[in-house]
């Protein structure tokens, strides 16, 4: 039997162990925190200097603004074809691997859009660029679902977008200042050297999960989904040309609903399907994909809609148009610390259902916006839609996790992830189609007109994507799935 003093000494090693451990994850929880923050800076950065930039890279390149759609859309549906890779590829190769592999690929993108010269160049580096980005957002939150406490996720979820709506802010100041003072290419260029210091932080903090066998790929489900994704944005895009070929149009739509219903097929009799409709089964789930699909649908075109208002139809400067994006971003950021007491207070249900009205109530006060507008007032309506819209990304982006088990961590990750990029590549398209259908003429007046209707037809989209947040229960009791499922 141990003796009073050595039972001691081994408690105080054992103390010392833990609080050496303690301090030991709160270091890494920090490390990990800004590593994850970097990715989100990198990437909102790049897409808001590029929507406040359309107009020049459209001069410079020859083209029409609404044109630069397809250097948008390319950019966001490959990250949603790509993303349903990502958790195969963490179990396969590791966390901090695929990360660096993943920001070293995003920096590269970046660096060939910089240097190209004609829009179909410029399209394939956006392309090369999704490869890379497809990776950092799922990635980044499957490892601080494994890392954080449940209890504190919403926080942290919290924290990290605030690092990444920085990128928001800086970026449309930045975009505009660029074009107008030195060269749009420089743009895509800062996000070179950012992408070093990720390199850097993802060697040091990022922690490794991996599994020792990872299950098979499901690479003909994979191609089933990246097919049907990409003909549906093709189709898109052939609606959105001036003459519209029905034909081809049609048979586009056609062939992506046969792929489609293939993968669904397909996923019910494949163990590892690389996107696991059987979560689907989990209320939370399905109403945090299908609501987060329609509230994108009517509000990721915005932010391209919103330039073209301020430059095209009330000829403002990129600069001016750039520090008009800025009171969206400081609203998010200002809404971020209310998230936590609001969701505590109302719940997902009330939350989510309120908070989507309240969206496109503001969506559709943006059609009283016009040329003679006092600047005050744009700041003004973009400041507090840009607040509400923050809380319902944060809130949007947690429901998903609510009734998982942290087995299905990755794979929920993984499809909210792609449910938001692809719900992005389609709203931008239906934003650009909708204001081409609208536009009569080339004027600075028709711009204005198309822009007016366009934000109230999307207002009435977002409007029915509360009624989705209203089919949350009350009291949330979601069966649990098991890993077959």
């Amino acid at each position: 039997m141990p003796s009073p003093s050595a039972a001691s000494s081994a408690a105080a090693a054992t103390a010392v162990a833990d609080a050496a451990a303690t301090l030991s994850s709160r270091e890494g929880y920090g490390g990990l925190i800004w590593l994850v923050s970097a990715a989100f800076f990198m990437q909102s950065l790049d897409s808001t200097i590029v929507n406040t930039a359309v107009p020049a890279i459209a001069s410079a390149l020859n083209e029409s603004p609404l044109n630069m759609r397809s250097a948008l859309t390319s950019y966001v549906l490959t990250l949603a074809i790509l993303i349903p890779a990502s958790p195969w590829l963490c179990d396969r190769f590791g966390t901090r691997r695929v990360f660096g592999v993943a920001i070293s690929v995003f920096a590269l993108g970046s660096l060939l859009c910089g240097i190209s010269q004609t829009l179909p160049e410029l399209v394939m580096a956006r392309v090369l660029q999704g490869c890379g980005g497809a990776a950092l957002m799922p990635v980044g939150r499957y490892v601080l679902v494994r890392t954080i406490d449940k209890r504190d996720f919403v926080q942290v979820m919290s924290t990290v977008a605030t690092f990444g709506l920085l990128g928001s802010v800086l970026g449309p100041l930045l975009g505009g200042a660029l074009v107008e003072y030195t060269n749009w290419r420089l743009i895509f260029l800062l996000n070179v050297p950012v992408g070093v210091v990720g390199v850097w932080l993802n060697l040091h903090e990022m922690p490794e999960y991996r599994l020792d066998t990872a299950n098979r790929f499901d690479l003909f489900g994979f191609l089933l989904f990246a097919a049907s994704s990409a003909l549906l944005l093709a189709a898109s895009e052939f609606a959105a040309d001036e003459t519209i070929r029905w034909g081809v149009m049609g048979a586009l739509v056609l062939l992506a609903i046969f792929f489609g219903a293939a993968y669904v097929w397909h996923s019910r009799r494949t163990v590892h399907p690389v996107a696991d409709l059987g979560l689907l089964r989990v209320r939370s789930v399905w109403v945090a994909l299908s609501g987060n699909l329609l509230t994108r649908l009517g509000v990721s075109g915005m932010f391209l809609l919103i330039v073209l208002f301020l430059q095209v139809g009330c000829g403002w400067s990129p600069l001016m148009a750039g520090l008009m994006m800025v009171p969206q971003a400081l609203g998010s950021i200002s809404a971020k610390w209310l998230v936590n007491r609001t969701l505590i207070r109302l719940g997902y249900r009330r939350l989510l259902f309120g908070n989507t009205l309240i969206v496109a109530v503001l969506l559709a006060m943006f059609a009283l916006l016009g040329p003679h507008t006092p600047m005050v007032l744009i700041a003004l309506l973009m400041f507090v839609y840009g607040g509400f819209m923050g809380m319902q990304y944060t809130v949007m982006n947690t429901l998903i996790y609510t009734d998982l088990d942290i087995e299905h961590a990755s794979m929920a990750s993984s499809m909210a992830s792609t449910t938001q990029y692809l719900s992005m590549s389609f709203g931008i398209a239906l934003a650009t189609i909708l204001m081409q259908t609208l536009l009569h003429g080339q004027d600075s007046g028709a711009y204005v007109v198309a822009f007016r209707w366009t934000v109230i037809v999307l207002a009435v989209i977002t409007a029915i994507a509360s009624r989705v947040f209203a089919r949350l229960e009350k009291i949330p009791k979601a069966p649990r799935v098991s890993s077959t499922a």
